[in-house]
């Protein structure tokens, strides 16, 4: 067996694979001899048609399974004998075989480029200062109250205003007809919020308990139930029960209510504290960003094209994913975010593949003390049991994409090492 190969551009490699016509005929005769065991051919016993009958009814099947079975038992010997790791499905192009010629084919795959160097030394970024206001404190210390808060029917009683919880049924119209799922009862949704359209919270304010009203408007253009969008309807509501939200007193018993804490000021500190890492988190993010993108630019490095895909794909997906669990009827993505999303792909795929020969040219190995280690952080992160996010990592894919953010974070540290970081305070 001879192999050629021609490398056609850094990520695409064109094998010429050579099977001697001795291999080929004997290829050929063993499928001729397996037919003809297998074969009934009227006029012939069986195991004894001749092989130009045998030709003539199977030759382009026989000529098609011997081109495959060939291409399967020497491409990757071939493959192997190169030191070349595909990453895309070789796509072959073969001929008819003849006992009497040798059988040579084609196989073009993608590859990972070679990378001589990664330079990554003195990447200059600017890591942004967060400074965390009295508003910013007071707005989740508000937040906490909410959530610590009661509904209860306002005394003495009044009408609704925006920010009350009401119970309402419905029978809703588009263009005078009843539409699917268009009647609702007892429904609970709050005034002013994004739950209700916007012409039913206007209508619903100022309304007491059992009033009935009509409510007409056209559904806006990027409503959820694409068959709803721009068409007239009609709201027939009736209003049954009306509640005011009544939030605790911000007071020590608030601070030692909401949690282990002494009083009202120790309940101040431990938010400005979690305000604080999460603002260091977020500057050290953008910073880890900032540096990936500025390694990208200083090694323009070729990329395969079905890995862009493929992670072009995963993020379109995620995206589509995500529209929907919010109520969104996305079916498809617009052209423009679409290249954006393959532009963000190509940076993406080029990090990897740099961060990949970075973390081989320092012998990052990840050990289990390393894993025991991130375990302990996605629990402190997520607020799960230690035990449930070790059950999780059991699985072979999920653990491999532990091992892969290990590795990226291992490296992430070795480029923040070299390189040189300014802070500055953040924009706005």
């Amino acid at each position: 067996m001879q192999v050629n190969v021609e490398k056609l551009s850094p990520v695409l490699v064109e094998f010429q694979v050579t099977v001697p016509a001795d291999r080929v005929k004997q290829s050929l005769d063993r499928a001729y001899d397996s037919l003809a065991k297998s074969s009934h051919i009227k006029g012939f016993r069986k195991g004894k048609a001749p092989r130009h009958v045998l030709a003539h009814l199977f030759g382009d099947r026989v000529a098609s399974d011997v081109a495959n079975k060939l291409v399967e038992d020497t491409l990757n010997e071939a493959i192997s004998k190169q030191n070349v790791r595909p990453i895309t499905n070789p796509a072959v192009e073969k001929p008819k075989p003849s006992p009497s010629s040798d059988f040579t084919y084609r196989a073009r795959f993608e590859v990972t480029p070679d990378i001589d160097k990664v330079d990554y030394e003195g990447l200059e970024v600017t890591r942004p200062v967060y400074k965390v206001s009295d508003d910013q404190v007071d707005a989740e210390i508000e937040k906490l109250r909410r959530a610590h808060s009661t509904l209860q029917a306002p005394n003495p009683p009044r009408a609704a205003a925006a920010g009350d919880t009401v119970t309402m049924d419905f029978v809703l119209q588009v263009e005078g007809k009843p539409v699917d799922n268009g009647i609702g009862n007892d429904i609970v949704a709050e005034i002013g919020s994004s739950s209700l359209l916007p012409a039913i919270s206007d209508a619903l304010v100022g309304k007491e308990p059992g009033a009935e009203f009509d409510v007409e408007f056209i559904f806006p253009e990027n409503y959820q139930r694409q068959e709803l969008r721009g068409k007239p309807a009609k709201f027939h509501i009736v209003l049954k029960e009306l509640k005011e939200r009544v939030l605790p007193d911000l007071d020590d018993e608030f601070a030692k209510d909401v949690g282990s804490f002494e009083n009202l000021a120790a309940l101040r500190a431990d938010v400005t504290a979690k305000l604080e890492k999460a603002a260091k988190e977020r500057a050290e993010n953008e910073v880890a960003e900032a540096l990936v993108l500025e390694l990208c630019k200083r090694n323009p490095i070729p990329v395969p094209p079905s890995l862009v895909q493929q992670q072009a794909r995963i993020q379109e997906e995620t995206i589509l994913s995500e529209a929907r669990r919010s109520g969104q009827a996305i079916r498809s993505l617009s052209p423009e975010l679409k290249q954006r999303i393959l532009a963000e792909a190509e940076v993406k795929v080029r990090a990897g593949l740099l961060m990949a020969e970075i973390a081989k040219k320092n012998s990052i190995q990840i050990g289990q003390d390393d894993i025991t280690k991130a375990y302990e952080e996605l629990a402190e992160q997520t607020g799960k049991n230690i035990n449930k996010i070790k059950v999780q990592y059991q699985d072979p894919k999920q653990r491999e994409i532990l091992i892969g953010m290990i590795l990226e974070d291992k490296v992430l540290n070795i480029i923040e090492a070299a390189a040189k970081i300014t802070d500055a305070p953040a924009a706005g």
